[in-house]
């Protein structure tokens, strides 16, 4: 019955609101539609991070060169540096049940938050065309281990698509079969989470036990090199940022799944869960990309790889099911494109149109396999993140725990010519900071995409992007904020911040 319903068009029709320029999905979430819980964070971020992308985070940092303990403690510090952000910027939306987007005005201007909006929505669609093309290589291990007859289909797709014809049907497959999930609210998605959180560690683990008999530890704990040169600590900062990186997205957009925690302690659990559970996925990579070498003669980073090379079809079946569940797509891309969508056409696009658009675009126009295609590339990718979402997040988490000392009226935050107008909505302090942040970071983002242009020195300042970014910009922000503190227009002090369910009641 309640499938019937999801495909009846009139659940597709936006609920009235108040304002114009917002609908039910952007407006403060009831108190009935709070039902995330401190053990639905735990299942959402042991269903996300155990993820065949997450996996190959930590194993192409030792394809790269890293040893083991190298890996490993860029992955601990990162997660441990992100998680405290996270949660952070998180408190946000579990006291005021606002998404990202709209809590966002606070800080950046109700205008200039647009522009928030608009990098997160493309960061979201890349991510969404990257996993589901790593679920496509699930679909198709799958599939091999069903009908071995699919390593013969005939390629008829030229060498410059990058994809053979067989990865292209396998990517239709898996878009195909996603797409349903992308119809269920926000609000009931979390039963998935939970679905994930139980089944999918028990495939990590049995990876993880074949890998260490095939290849027992004190065989595989070598110290790789590359091109016969050690390891710098400049190699070891790129792969921090790059561990950085892979929850930045959410490092920013938090809020819109905090917003629906049951009170705010129940989100705290992300402090200590994130760092924990990437850790030990990252040592289940490192492991297997480790015991590799000696198997297979050389380091494979991805995951579905190793599957490839199982003779196993009934292992290679449920190992390849499992990262195909894991790598469902939803809980950090398509929810969170769709969450800054309504807030850009709130009269047109709600959360579930919002989705179907981000599977659309996201599905097809990019080309996610030329990104996955080596190493170097993927951690080039994670590194692009960070220029921007670093900036970012700073700007949210010193503007509410320092400068506001967790003070937002929410009410203000759908007002145009609110108190969070600021200069033609713009906030010029923190335009000037995400400046600050991000500018230096560019010819280093230029120089990973083209090896031959010459930038001196400016690429240690990408290889460290997240870090930069966020320190840099949240001093001079902070500095801004306090030289030039922000007029009564701007911010009117003598208005009561809305921070309780009570007040949040509209």
């Amino acid at each position: 019955m309640r499938l019937t319903n999801t495909l009846k068009p009139s659940t597709w029709a936006l609920t009235d609101s108040p304002t114009r320029r917002s609908n039910a999905d952007m407006d403060p979430v009831p108190v009935h539609l709070r039902t995330w819980t401190t053990w639905n964070y735990m299942a959402y971020w042991i269903s996300d991070a155990l993820n065949p992308s997450m996996w190959a985070v930590a194993s192409s940092m030792t394809a790269i060169g890293l040893s083991w303990r190298q890996a490993l403690s860029a992955i601990s510090l990162g997660h441990i540096i992100i998680a405290t952000v996270i949660v952070l910027n998180g408190t946000m939306g579990a006291r005021l049940h606002v998404a990202f987007p709209v809590i966002a005005r606070a800080s950046f201007g109700f205008w200039f938050s647009y522009f928030c909006v608009v990098c997160r929505i493309i960061l979201s669609i890349f991510w969404f065309g990257i996993q589901s093309f790593v679920g496509a290589e699930c679909t198709y291990q799958m599939l091999k281990a069903i009908w071995p007859s699919a390593t013969r289909i005939e390629n008829r797709l030229p060498a410059s698509a990058g994809i053979t014809t067989t990865e292209m049907v396998c990517f239709l497959v898996f878009w195909i079969f996603q797409f349903p999930l992308l119809l269920v609210s926000p609000r009931r998605i979390r039963h998935l989470f939970v679905a994930k959180a139980l089944l999918v560690p028990i495939t990590f683990l049995a990876i993880l036990t074949w890998a260490m008999i095939k290849v027992p530890p004190h065989l595989s704990r070598v110290k790789p090199t590359v091109s016969g040169r050690s390891i710098s600590t400049w190699s070891w900062l790129r792969a921090l940022n790059s561990a950085l990186g892979s929850w930045a997205t959410l490092s920013v957009n938090i809020p819109d799944f905090t917003r629906y925690a049951i009170n705010e302690k129940a989100q705290y659990i992300q402090i200590f869960i994130i760092p924990t559970i990437v850790t030990v996925v990252g040592f289940c990579g490192i492991a297997v990309a480790s015991a590799s070498e000696i198997l297979y003669g050389s380091v494979i980073w991805d995951p579905l790889l190793v599957i490839d090379r199982w003779d196993n079809r009934a292992a290679s079946f449920f190992a390849a099911f499992s990262f195909t569940l894991a790598g469902t797509n939803i809980s950090a891309n398509s929810l969170s494109a769709a969450n800054d969508m309504t807030v850009l056409m709130p009269r047109y696009i709600n959360i579930r149109r919002g989705q179907v658009i981000c599977a659309v675009l996201g599905g097809w126009i990019i080309c996610p396999w030329k990104i996955l295609s080596s190493a170097p590339g993927f951690l080039n990718f994670m590194s692009a993140n960070s220029i921007v979402l670093g900036p970012f997040a700073a700007i949210m988490v010193v503007d509410y725990w320092v400068i506001r000392r967790c003070k937002i009226n929410v009410d203000e935050l759908y007002k145009p010519q609110g108190v969070y107008c600021y200069w033609h909505g713009i906030n010029w302090r923190a335009a000037v900071a995400f400046s600050v942040g991000f500018i230096p970071t560019v010819p280093g983002l230029a120089a990973s995409l083209t090896p031959k242009l010459h930038i001196m020195n400016m690429q240690y300042i990408f290889d460290i992007a997240w870090l930069y970014g966020f320190l840099s910009t949240s001093l001079t922000y902070a500095t801004l904020s306090a030289l030039f503190p922000a007029t009564r227009s701007s911010v009117n002090a003598s208005e009561p911040a809305i921070n309780t369910p009570k007040n949040l009641e509209r």
